[in-house]
């Protein structure tokens, strides 16, 4: 009687799915790359008006950055892994209603623009579907869905992540 009325309690309760893991950039960052980013000497910038960056080619290898500021290595644990992180939008590709369904997600904003680029196990190419209306690069994301370890390259940057969304939207603290 009492294994009856278990059963009959579990199967009436809902199945609530598990939160996806949230991580923070430096999850993604292997312990030797941690470590070299915290023992990096300060980067020029290259602001003003000489400076040489611009939104074709910023994202790629600048001379005379640290190694680490190139690095493909990742953290295997998370391949496959169903998480959410928080970043800035670099968008790639829209549909036919202006939505972009192709993004690079990022650990800080303009990291497009003048600045150094964030290294390749920085950088997740996001693929989203269902599209999300970006209006301003400056304003962060949060970004849900399977993350893969996997290597991607195009004329703007590389990334060794890559990530399914399953859900884009205004990062909001929480």
């Amino acid at each position: 009687m009492l294994r009856y009325a278990l059963l009959t309690l579990a199967i009436a309760l809902p199945v609530h799915a598990a939160q996806p893991l949230t991580v923070d950039w430096l999850d993604l960052l292997p312990a030797e790359d941690y470590q070299a980013i915290l023992d990096m000497p300060d980067i020029e910038h290259g602001f003003g008006p000489d400076a040489d960056g611009n939104f074709d080619t910023s994202l790629r290898q600048r001379e005379g950055l640290p190694e680490v500021m190139y690095s493909t290595r990742v953290v295997g644990e998370y391949d496959g892994k169903e998480l959410r992180i928080g970043g800035y939008p670099v968008p790639l590709e829209t549909d036919d209603q202006g939505r972009y369904t192709s993004l690079f997600l990022v650990p800080y904003a303009g990291a497009c623009i003048h600045v150094p680029p964030p290294p390749p196990n920085q950088i997740i190419l996001v693929e989203y579907p269902d599209g999300v209306v970006i209006d301003d690069i400056y304003q962060p994301y949060w970004v849900q869905g399977t993350l893969r370890v996997e290597q991607t390259s195009n004329a703007l940057a590389d990334a060794s992540y890559q990530l399914q969304a399953s859900r884009v939207w205004l990062y909001d603290g929480e």
